[in-house]
């Protein structure tokens, strides 16, 4: 465990060497604790999976650490950069269609990718270092997300190397997860952002409904460091979701609630006395490694998922 609030440098180099090398971490965001492995790696982006005891059905988000890089990683037009420009840093989760050039193995996650960037300086400071990250709640798929550090060593144990410990996190709400990848928007979870202020920014981007139906039900999970991501093909729940947000939604969130996508996919070793989640779209990456300030990571990237190509 590494104490976050202390050297900093200690935990930025213990992180990144980590992340280079394939292995798992631990790091805060804004909402909840998040998992965080090189989305450019297959391998290491299954060793989250397992960690988390899920399914490739539920991809995580990807988390990033400025605006302007979301357009590397998907198709970015005027409702994107006006939610954008009012919402990030912060708990929004944006499921998009991904660039042509990325190639990031998420899982099943179809040709969308669920992209955030969250308002947490430590962790936009590490993903500067490494890159973008695919990122989900610190949890065991089912349980509650993260909001400390010992919690989310209770659950992952020694599936993760290096816990990165910031404290207490803001959570348990987890990001919003808004579905842009096609004509009409559509909210795939409810968070900390309302429809009300979604409409105030992007006039007539989601219909307006009563009051007891503006609001979404959370997922079990929260987002990816976020959001856990969801797929675009159907309705997302997550802690995260991508994701404890940071469960961020498939495309997750724990936030790290950084995920991505409609909905959630079966998890792995799920109980059968509880509903399966929705799955979250996981996101992909840019083909310009180096323009994406990525740490070079052992592992060889994997082209985009052959089932459905494409976090956060």
């Amino acid at each position: 465990m590494v104490d976050a609030h202390g050297d900093s440098d200690v935990a930025f180099d213990a992180a990144t060497d980590a992340i280079s090398s394939g292995a798992v971490i631990v790091l805060p965001t804004d909402t909840v604790y998040g998992v965080a492995a090189d989305p450019f790696s297959a391998l290491a982006v299954q060793r989250l999976l397992d960690a988390k005891r899920r399914g490739r059905d539920m991809p995580p988000p990807v988390l990033v650490a400025e605006v302007e890089m979301v357009g590397s990683l998907a198709d970015v037009d005027d409702r994107v950069r006006a939610l954008g420009a009012a919402f990030w840093p912060g708990a929004l989760t944006l499921v998009l269609n991904a660039s042509d050039s990325l190639r990031m193995d998420l899982g099943d996650r179809g040709a969308t990718i669920a992209v955030r960037v969250p308002d947490h300086e430590f962790t936009r400071e590490l993903l500067r270092r490494t890159g973008p990250l695919a990122v989900t709640s610190a949890n065991v798929s089912g349980q509650e997300a993260a909001l400390t550090i010992d919690e989310a060593t209770s659950q992952l144990g020694n599936a993760v190397s290096v816990y990165l410990n910031a404290g207490t996190m803001s959570g348990p709400v987890p990001s919003t997860i808004l579905d842009l990848s096609g004509e009409s928007a559509q909210l795939l979870r409810a968070g900390r952002l309302t429809m009300a202020e979604i409409n105030e920014v992007v006039p007539g981007l989601l219909p307006e409904v009563a009051p007891d139906e503006a609001t979404v039900p959370e997922p079990t999970l929260q987002d990816a460091a976020e959001p856990e991501a969801a797929s675009s093909d159907a309705a997302d729940p997550d802690p995260a979701s991508h994701a404890a947000e940071p469960a961020e939604s498939s495309h997750e969130a724990a936030e790290l609630d950084l995920a991505s996508h409609a909905a959630e996919p079966t998890e792995a070793f799920h109980d059968p006395a509880e509903p399966a989640p929705a799955p979250l779209a996981a996101e992909p990456a840019e083909a310009s490694v180096e323009h994406l300030g990525r740490v070079t990571a052992g592992d060889a990237e994997q082209p985009a998922n052959s089932t459905d190509p494409a976090e956060s």
